[in-house]
């Protein structure tokens, strides 16, 4: 007679959510510091005496800096653990973002301390998949990751909307300030709160070191065809975020209407972090629901380019939020599946990477405005990539993970 291997029992700890929190609040922060300067450029740049373009570069510089430090970063996360390697970064977050307000009046100091923020910011954006391996059920990880990413989003929102209001208040060096100070709070409460994991495994906890797990993920075929769908979906947010009052000017609207439309994206890109992320735990699906909200961005990018008028674009800036943004907790979750036993740190540093790479995409967008005079060929390009997307994922595996969970699921039933 044979004996049915029982399946371990799995414990989770209602400490994961005071985790999580910490987290999503230092997450909100660095996102602030990003993109603080982006709405008051002009101001901004008559204050410290420079030009537009080197208040814009406070921005570029979490991006350029990024990908040199992508793999260090995750390298120091899969050895050092979540706390540690975060704790680094918030550390560096609340020097260097309290010497921001602190300088601001300087330029050249500025910028040094915009580079040092830049610098921790691969900490965070590395790290989300390892928290959530760390603390929660498989089933829920896509999930999490996506309401981790929520925080993100709200922090965009708050450097756009926020800081305009503040400058006209309170001056840029307060504004600046209060920023620097809130970081300094974040930090101390993630430091004192955020453990590293909880006393038993939440589940999948054998891993191979870094150096293996790149080995590993470099020999997959599927890890360059969601890489490239990684790569066009940032293309799209980042691009769209950053050159969106330039897309808009020509449809005849002004700088508020720009602005609302901005955070329209935003605001659909937070609702669908809930819809497809949970749907996907739900189902115990990753490619399929990736492939349908990759799928919904084209028809919306293509009505982007052509229609006008406030109200049809505000309509359209937030469905393509929703399905653009919705989809990338579920893309990140998948690629720490499929890339298993891979680190999370080392999976999410390499497909992040791949992201912060359409920085190049950004700047050919903007090079193609000045020549064609639109930015319809670069959304419609867009467009045709994303369709090429969605075919690749097509012919890549379905997470042998989650269908374990559900083979279990179906078992225990």
């Amino acid at each position: 007679m044979t004996t049915a291997t029982a399946t371990p029992t799995i414990r989770v700890y209602s400490y994961r959510w005071v985790v999580l929190l910490a987290y999503m609040f230092i997450s909100l922060m660095m996102q602030v510091f990003w993109i603080c300067y982006a709405p008051i450029t002009r101001v901004a740049a008559e204050t410290l005496g420079v030009s537009d373009l080197q208040i814009g570069l406070l921005a570029m510089l979490f991006m350029y800096i990024y990908i040199p430090l992508a793999l260090p970063a995750s390298w120091l996360i899969d050895t050092w653990g979540f706390k540690r390697a975060v704790s680094l970064g918030v550390i560096m977050m609340a020097i260097f973002g309290l010497g921001r307000g602190l300088f601001t009046q300087d330029y050249t100091l500025t910028l040094i301390m915009t580079i040092g923020l830049a610098a921790a910011q691969p900490l965070f954006l590395n790290s989300g998949t390892k928290l959530a391996a760390n603390w929660f059920r498989l089933e829920e990880r896509a999930t999490i990751i996506g309401i981790g990413g929520i925080s993100t989003l709200l922090g965009i929102v708050i450097g756009q909307i926020a800081t305009p209001i503040m400058l006209e208040a309170w001056g840029l060096r307060s504004t600046m300030l209060v920023y620097g100070v809130l970081a300094v709070i974040s930090a101390l409460l993630f430091v004192i709160f955020a453990k590293d994991h909880p006393p038993t495994p939440a589940g999948h906890e054998e891993r191979v070191l870094m150096l293996d797990g790149l080995k590993h993920i470099f020999r997959m075929r599927d890890f360059y065809l969601l890489a490239f769908i990684v790569f066009v979906i940032n293309a799209i947010f980042n691009g769209i975020s950053t050159w969106v009052e330039v897309i808009v000017r020509p449809k005849g609207l002004d700088v508020s209407d720009a602005g609302l439309i901005g955070g329209l994206l935003m605001i659909g890109g937070i609702l669908g972090f809930l819809i497809f992320s949970s749907a996907s735990d739900r189902l115990r699906k990753r490619k399929g629901v990736l492939m349908v909200g990759a799928a919904l961005t084209v028809p919306f990018l293509v009505l982007m380019a052509y229609v006008g008028g406030f109200a049809l674009l505000a309509i359209v800036s937030f469905f393509l939020g929703l399905c653009v943004m919705g989809v990338i907790p579920v893309a990140l979750q998948y690629a720490t599946e499929i890339c298993y036993p891979a680190p999370e740190g080392t999976s999410q540093g390499v497909f992040t990477l791949a992201g912060q790479i359409s920085v190049l995409a950004v700047t050919a967008m903007g090079w193609s405005n000045e020549v064609y005079g639109s930015f319809t060929p670069s959304l419609l390009v867009f467009a045709g990539s994303m369709v090429v997307g969605v075919l690749m994922v097509s012919i890549m595996k379905e997470s042998k993970l989650i269908q374990a969970a559900q083979h279990a699921d179906g078992t225990q039933a």
